[in-house]
């Protein structure tokens, strides 16, 4: 999160907006966004529908449908134009994720 915080300015420019999903709690992103202080929304999944259907849902010490960590490019019509998978301890990779952005 702290990432597309920081380099939030250079995803605008690209013509991208960054926003955060995860099955968290509404309650649980105000709290994320005032400790991170991060400008940009927070959505809730909070019944999986989002994991489901963008099909990053996976089990994980036995809790079941926890989101992969993802990005997605979404263009203004609702179009998924790129979809990136991680493994838990990467981050993403943000220069992929501009050029991709500028490209549209």
């Amino acid at each position: 999160m702290e990432l597309l915080r920081d380099r939030g300015a250079e995803l605008l420019e690209a013509g991208a907006r960054p926003y955060g999903i995860s099955r968290d709690s509404p309650w649980t992103h105000v709290s994320w966004r005032q400790a991170l202080d991060l400008d940009f929304p927070l959505l809730s999944d909070w019944n999986g529908e989002a994991v489901e259907g963008f099909g990053v849902a996976f089990d994980y010490r036995g809790l079941k449908g926890v989101a992969e960590r993802s990005a997605f490019l979404v263009d203004g019509d609702g179009t998924v134009r790129g979809a990136w998978r991680y493994e838990t301890s990467e981050l993403p990779d943000l220069d992929e994720l501009l050029r991709a952005a500028r490209a549209l």
